[in-house]
């Protein structure tokens, strides 16, 4: 069985000042350690370079080498596979998002869950409740 992660759990983990912190580098570090296939999408990987970085978001931004450096060695990992839109994208987005509502902050969340649903990958691991709306997907939050 694969996996995704959210931008989210790569934050926490990025975030000493995050209360979630621990619990996030916790999860990584078994993810990391495991075996099991693990797919990271690129709109995850630069929605992270942007918030990682971002002073209004962190409190201690890292630099912009630090957060290249932490999806560096993710993406070095022998289990772990970036992903991304394939063709059909903007069919799959409309159908994905026919469900439910998508407007203002669900738009990047049906954009992840479509890339993941082209994909097959059907289980992501998030402290984000939203992804909740998309039925196809099994949510789960390691925090």
């Amino acid at each position: 069985m694969s996996f995704s992660l959210d931008v989210n759990l790569l934050l926490y983990a990025s975030d000493r000042s995050s209360p979630h912190h621990g619990k996030a580098v916790e999860f990584l570090t078994s993810v990391a350690e495991g075996r099991q296939a693990c797919y990271v999408a690129w709109i995850t990987v630069t929605s992270y370079l942007r918030m990682a970085t971002h002073p209004r978001i962190f409190r201690a931004p890292l630099t912009q080498a630090e957060a290249e450096d932490n999806i560096g060695r993710l993406l070095a990992l022998p289990h772990v596979a970036a992903i991304s839109e394939k063709e059909g994208f903007w069919s799959a987005y409309r159908d994905v998002a026919s469900g439910t509502p998508v407007r203002a902050n669900l738009v990047p969340d049906a954009h992840l869950a479509t890339i993941l649903k082209q994909h097959g990958v059907l289980t992501l691991y998030t402290h984000d409740q939203d992804f909740r709306k998309f039925r196809f997907l099994r949510v789960v939050d390691p925090l």
